[in-house]
């Protein structure tokens, strides 16, 4: 598995109560994109990352923006690339919602976890 080989010193039970805890949180923000978290997020990356990573977190639910656009509001407008990667490392996909972010000409563009999946969250939010 994925998981037991990234974090190869854990110890993975299913009946760990916290645990069951946050992944029902993970599904309720699937679900509902509006819910609010309260998942204990271990935020690692550059400063710049975490910059881009806030303002991610900050796209309102139901809609997108552009990688120009957040490079614009960083005072970076040329680190359009930069920010594309920042994307790209970010790991907490529903709690960092990456997939909010498009090209500026409208088009997906990728997503760590396959279009296929951007597309299917980006649906989600439209309906809330």
């Amino acid at each position: 598995h994925q998981i037991e080989s990234r974090f190869s010193n854990a110890q993975i039970t299913s009946d760990d109560i916290e645990f069951n805890q946050w992944v029902r949180q993970v599904l309720k923000l699937i679900e509902n994109p509006r819910h609010i978290s309260t998942l204990p997020l271990d935020i690692q990356g550059t400063a710049f990352q975490k910059k881009v990573w806030d303002v991610l977190s900050r796209i309102p639910v139901g809609q997108t923006t552009n990688y120009a656009a957040i490079a614009k509001e960083l005072d970076r407008p040329r680190a359009v690339r930069a920010v594309a990667s920042a994307c790209a490392q970010n790991q907490l996909a529903i709690a960092i919602p990456c997939h909010r972010v498009i090209k500026s000409n409208g088009d997906l563009s990728g997503y760590r976890w396959s279009s296929k999946r951007k597309q299917k969250l980006l649906e989600l939010e439209s309906r809330h």
